[in-house]
């Protein structure tokens, strides 16, 4: 028969099942809801994104890792408008978008037209809305003219999907190109090896997912590592190997801006 000491050590013992068990809960809750939130934020508000292609170079190379603001142009709330910066793409932003060809792909482009802007190309000077622009981020890596590349809008000299080839008949006026509302105009800024709206067309407006802000961190890697998130068991050997080596420390947290075309 148990002793009042016994039943009093076992009534103790009991309690402190039941508070542990509530502490457990409480931690379990709390780190699910921390998670979620996490998981929220990093695909809601900022998503990260690795630059795969050498067509944003030098302002993005094959490598970065950037963060993206997915905030910035979503469509404003009737609350959220009062006290959130949305805004819709200027002239000059590097966006994030779907591939209008493929909206499974993440493209990195610059806006250069919005709409109801005049836009044409003559040997490889952008001529925005009847004045030539100062580019400074732009890169050529080719010494030849390309009558279509550089000299935009003309005839292809190449096939094109049915996108540009609309771009080409229907929104070209005295031999520039007007951006038809709810689209934008992009360009990489590696001018001569970029796949960008002269060769497909504009972007559509819901396309776009944001602006990259910051490069977290950048590694050399070839475009085959990284292209449709293909990470391999190569490349990940690749980063453990050469970790220090191959990281351009350099560009670490670098921000990342536009630049205001007028």
């Amino acid at each position: 028969m148990e002793t009042e000491q016994q039943v009093a050590q076992r009534g103790l013992w009991s309690r402190y099942q039941e508070i542990t068990k509530d502490v457990r809960r409480g931690f379990i809750a709390e780190w699910t809801v921390t998670i979620i939130l996490l998981l929220f934020a990093t695909t809601t508000l900022i998503q990260a994104f690795v630059i795969p292609s050498a067509s944003m170079e030098d302002t993005l190379l094959i490598g970065d890792h950037v963060l993206v603001d997915k905030m910035v142009y979503s469509p404003p709330g009737v609350v959220s408008k009062n006290f959130l910066p949305y805004r819709d793409p200027r002239r000059g932003d590097i966006i994030v978008f779907r591939y209008p060809l493929n909206i499974k792909e993440d493209y990195v482009k610059r806006a250069i037209g919005v709409p109801g802007d005049h836009i044409r190309l003559v040997n490889k000077q952008l001529i925005l809305n009847g004045h030539p622009v100062v580019e400074p981020y732009t890169k050529h890596t080719t010494q030849y003219m390309d009558p279509y590349r550089d000299n935009f809008p003309g005839i292809p000299n190449s096939p094109l999907p049915a996108s540009a080839l609309d771009m080409l008949e229907n929104h070209v006026v005295n031999g520039d190109l007007v951006v038809p509302a709810g689209f934008i105009f992009a360009m990489g800024d590696n001018r001569d090896d970029s796949a960008d709206s002269r060769y497909w067309g504009f972007v559509p407006r819901e396309n776009i997912e944001g602006t990259p802000l910051l490069i977290y961190w950048s590694f050399e890697a070839p475009t085959a590592d990284l292209t449709n998130g293909n990470i391999g068991i190569d490349h990940i050997f690749d980063v453990v190997t050469h970790f220090f080596t191959k990281t351009r420390w350099g560009r670490t947290f670098h921000l990342i801006h536009g630049y205001p075309l007028k």
